[in-house]
């Protein structure tokens, strides 16, 4: 066999006690004195160390879970503390999704002011949304029956009622009127709620990142009659 064949990936978790005592046996002299008789003295004693050798083994996986935020749950909470969580935007968090997915959004902010910056903020939050921009109309670069965007679009575009400010303005689309989070076995906790619905975080965490001279709309999907 080649030197240079590939081999397989071994898993460094999820050895057991036997596993340990398997290898402190095969470590053991070979003589009378010492038995390979799962019920002698030596082998008990050999499988009470590997139990101990094996819980410990388990921890060190578990830390391995816990320095990722996607998986950690024990510490969970310095995560959290680290990234100054909950915020006004987070509010008080029920699930372990959004607790991770709140944390994931923190540290991945790096700041910009491009549309896959948004995108990429609101898809850390479990969200997927598109951009879209504005600008007003003008002779040299319009023709007739395009829109002039100037005209009231409601109380919350007060500052942008004239031609100029919609250069301004811009609107996030999200792909469902309301953003749903379901129970899952391998991200969620015992007393987690099977679903919850909301979009307020997407429109917290965009108002807190846009340009301070912009205005930023939401446009979600009519609901069903």
């Amino acid at each position: 066999m080649s030197d240079t064949a590939e081999r397989e990936p071994q898993s460094i978790c999820g050895f057991t006690g036997d596993d340990y005592a398997q290898v402190l046996a095969d470590l053991l002299p070979e003589g009378a004195v010492w038995p390979r008789d799962p019920d002698s003295t030596l082998m008990i004693t050999m499988r009470g160390l590997a139990e101990e050798f094996a819980r410990l083994h388990a921890r060190d996986c578990d830390l391995l879970e816990e320095a990722y935020p996607p998986t950690a749950t024990e510490t969970l909470p310095d995560w959290e503390r680290v990234c100054g969580l909950p915020d006004e935007c987070t509010g008080p968090l029920e699930t372990l999704q959004e607790r991770r997915e709140a944390v994931m959004a923190k540290l991945g902010a790096r700041g910009g002011q491009s549309r896959q910056y948004y995108i990429d903020l609101a898809a850390a939050l479990g969200f997927t949304v598109t951009i879209d921009e504005f600008r007003p109309m003008l002779a040299s670069q319009c023709r007739a029956g395009d829109r002039c965007f100037h005209q009231s679009i409601g109380r919350d575009a007060a500052t942008a009622d004239r031609m100029n400010d919609w250069w301004y303005v811009w609107r996030v689309n999200a792909s469902e009127l309301t953003k749903v989070i379901y129970f899952r076995a391998s991200g969620s906790s015992a007393g987690d709620r099977l679903a919850k619905w909301g979009n307020d975080m997407l429109e917290c965490a965009i108002l807190a990142a846009k340009p301070a001279h912009t205005h930023a709309l939401f446009g979600y999907p009519a609901a069903a009659p």
